[in-house]
């Protein structure tokens, strides 16, 4: 007997990375060269050293092993105030605006099962991160798309916007450094934003975890007055800290969004290992020192990345920031995903399609930077090797 799953996965699929990654490993296992991957945005660099010895010696504390506080260790939090201090010159309160999370993407199911009622609408960039639209489905809500245009630099028309119907739209996710495209925001622009969701009544939802990488001009969401009445920003270790797989992040905002999002995710998990908040509080006190050698090891990647676009023939921006290289196949390439595929199966390197993030990235392929400059390197070989074959 088999029980039906619940009808609220009948429009969500596996996501895109977990079936490709599963035919990746499969082709590994047929006798041929690896499959140089070039599509995960998984930091393959290590963390500080400091990070790693206070895990380690975290890992000897009698209450290593506990329950912790579903609000976070006060070290981790003022950590991450420091932090927003130094960073962005804004001080959120230690005690009643900062939450840490178990990974900034837990955090956007956590943001929407918090704010949403069925029905409700939400703002969805499209191209964008796929779980700002399944995670708003998965709680009763209607993903509505949100077009970035090129033109603009990646970002919304407000002015279009403003023209639709709005009265339905509670949450609007936002992304900046943008993932897929590399776009960075500005001040002007966060200070339309706001105006447009305090005119609206509408949450703004920043994603915010590539501040840092390759990006000149750090912004946080709340570099805008006001924006406290309007808006809450997610952050994470993962990309500035290559702390992915630790799972740690935080969420904030103004003390009635956090107690919101907070009387959820108290029923949600048990507290984040202990150990994995101290290192992770070390993390965010690193200098300036450390954002400076990640990023001369992303620009030498980044080089490489744009050759193997200019090889493909693809348009792209060389100056966005975060971890991705964003380019526009030639129209004779067909869609992104039939091009993809051809160089997956004829010179084994996985490279992203770019219709995963909407019917916007259609025509885009996205590189990833998580992978030595060696492996780029023979990824381009490959491809030069391979370029009749994939019919280019």
């Amino acid at each position: 007997m088999i029980i039906t799953a619940a009808n609220r996965l009948n429009d969500v699929t596996t996501y895109y990375f977990a079936r490709k990654l599963a035919e990746i490993d499969a082709m590994n296992k047929d006798g041929g060269s690896l499959v140089l991957n070039l599509g995960i945005g998984s930091p393959d660099l290590k963390p500080h050293p400091s990070v790693t010895d206070k895990l380690m010696e975290a890992l000897a504390h009698e209450d290593a092993n506990k329950y912790q506080s579903y609000k976070g260790i006060p070290p981790l939090r003022s950590a991450f105030s420091s932090w927003y201090s130094r960073n962005f010159d804004y001080h959120p309160d230690p005690n009643t605006q900062i939450l840490p999370l178990i990974g900034s993407k837990e955090g956007v199911m956590h943001v929407s099962m918090s704010f949403l009622n069925p029905g409700d609408e939400v703002l969805v960039p499209n191209p964008g991160y796929p779980s700002y639209g399944i995670c708003t489905k998965l709680a009763g809500g209607v993903a509505v798309d949100m077009t970035l245009l090129e033109h603009l630099g990646w970002k919304p028309d407000l002015d279009a916007l403003e023209k639709q119907d709005l009265s339905k739209v509670k949450l609007m996710w936002i992304n900046y450094p943008n993932m897929p495209t590399g776009a960075k925001a500005d001040l002007d622009f966060f200070e339309k934003l706001v105006h447009f969701a305090r005119k609206n009544q509408i949450l703004i939802c920043h994603d915010n975890p590539y501040a840092f990488i390759l990006n000149d001009h750090p912004l946080s969401i709340f570099n805008v007055a006001g924006a406290e009445d309007c808006a809450i920003e997610l952050v994470s270790l993962s990309k500035c800290y290559n702390m992915a797989g630790w799972r740690v992040g935080a969420v904030v905002g103004a003390k009635p969004y956090i107690d919101t999002i907070m009387t959820f995710k108290s029923n949600m998990d048990s507290g984040m290992f202990k150990p994995i908040q101290e290192a992770a509080a070390v993390a965010l006190n690193l200098g300036q020192d450390w954002i400076d050698t990640l990023n001369d090891q992303y620009a030498d990647r980044k080089k490489a990345a744009c050759d193997i676009m200019t090889l493909l023939g693809c348009n792209f921006q060389e100056d966005g920031a975060g971890l991705f290289v964003w380019g526009k196949i030639p129209e004779k390439a067909g869609n992104s995903e039939a091009l993809a595929n051809k160089i997956l199966y004829e010179t084994r390197v996985f490279i992203t399609p770019g219709h995963i993030f909407g019917s916007q990235g259609d025509q885009y392929l996205r590189i990833s930077l998580c992978s030595p400059v060696e492996d780029m390197l023979a990824a381009l070989y490959r491809i030069q090797t391979g370029f009749v074959n994939i019919g280019l």
